[in-house]
């Protein structure tokens, strides 16, 4: 049962820096429980022991130097243990070691985008290899984010004009969430992306550029609901459709509603063939190529009521994304 209660609900412990941190953690739960019944159960005991009873008079107790010194020396020591305990973790986790693999991490509002020395970008998806150390080197192009793998057990700020890093090595394979832990503004809860953990032959696929199969969820085995979306991936989809998805995993949705709702960004309901006042008084038409130029140059044409907060797609996408992402937005009538 008490397994259960401080292990069962933790993530999963997919870095070996992890492990060490829930020992750790473990370890202070059950110091916290131990004293919390040595000192309520000590405080019960006294209360019927001592209770005011005829003709009973408690001995007065003027001081007891052993007593003293022990509770001074004993929490002095296990100070001393959690406070060596928890830098040695610290320090590991901080030195990344020489030879790591090193991801360019850029945060903006509402997404992550990820460069690789191979000169491959992605935009919510960071793909790793297994069982070898990956250092972030981590910046941010407007405010403050918090890069955050509860799997890995890592943490670190994003900083607007300077870098910060945070190393890790996947043991596990598959999907592991990300998260932005430091409130960003309105769509703070929808800057989400994954770690992707790939094994060395993945690994091969995805920098020659190869179609990888279905990747299941870390700690996973893969299900019928991940072989059928890959079989949907692979067979052909209207273009539409196409964008949805695209909409989805570039981090669209973070800014942009489909029903008429206020987010940060404009709606996309119905905007296709409407016109759209403008910042400086303008009105124009939303055709394909403002809805590209959106995209590539979000800064080109600002909507009248919002604030130039999108950042610029331009190179992260190919013409067929384009494409197909600019034929979504067209059919949410």
């Amino acid at each position: 049962m008490f397994d259960r209660m401080f292990n069962g609900d933790l993530p999963l412990q997919a870095t070996d820096v992890a492990a060490r941190w829930d020992s750790l953690y473990n370890f202070l739960v059950w110091l916290s429980v131990f004293f919390f019944v040595l000192v309520v159960g000590g405080m019960i005991y006294f209360a019927f022991k001592y209770k005011n009873r005829p003709g009973l008079k408690p001995k007065y107790i003027t001081g007891n130097h052993t007593l003293e010194a022990i509770w001074i020396a004993v929490p002095t020591v296990l100070l001393m243990v959690i406070f060596a305990w928890g830098y040695s973790v610290y320090h590991d986790m901080t030195q990344a070691p020489s030879d790591a693999y090193e991801v360019r991490v850029i945060g903006k509002q509402w997404l992550w985008q990820f460069q690789y020395d191979n000169g491959k970008t992605t935009i919510g998806e960071l793909y790793v290899p297994m069982n070898k150390p990956v250092k972030l080197i981590m910046t941010s192009e407007d405010v403050l984010h918090s890069f955050f793998v509860p799997n890995f057990r890592i943490k670190q700020d994003v900083v607007p004009g300077m870098y910060t890093s945070v190393w890790f090595e996947a043991k596990l394979p598959g999907k592991h969430q990300i998260f932005c832990t430091e409130y960003c503004g309105g769509s703070h809860s929808g800057m989400l992306a994954q770690v992707i953990a790939l094994d060395e032959k993945q690994w091969e696929d995805w920098n020659a550029g190869k179609k990888l199969g279905p990747i299941p969820v870390a700690g996973r085995e893969l299900t019928e609901a991940d072989l059928t979306s890959a079989a949907q991936a692979e067979a052909p989809k209207p273009l539409a459709e196409q964008g949805k998805t695209l909409f989805e995993t570039k981090g669209c949705v973070a800014c942009h509603s489909i029903d008429g709702s206020q987010k940060p960004g404009p709606t996309l309901k119905g905007v296709f063939g409407s016109k759209i006042e403008l910042a400086d008084g303008t009105t124009i038409t939303a055709d394909e190529n403002y809805l590209r130029e959106s995209i590539e140059k979000p800064q080109a044409k600002i909507v009248k009521g919002f604030q130039p907060i999108m950042p610029t797609f331009q190179g992260l996408m190919s013409e067929t994304e384009l494409n197909a992402l600019i034929a979504y937005i067209k059919s949410l009538k």
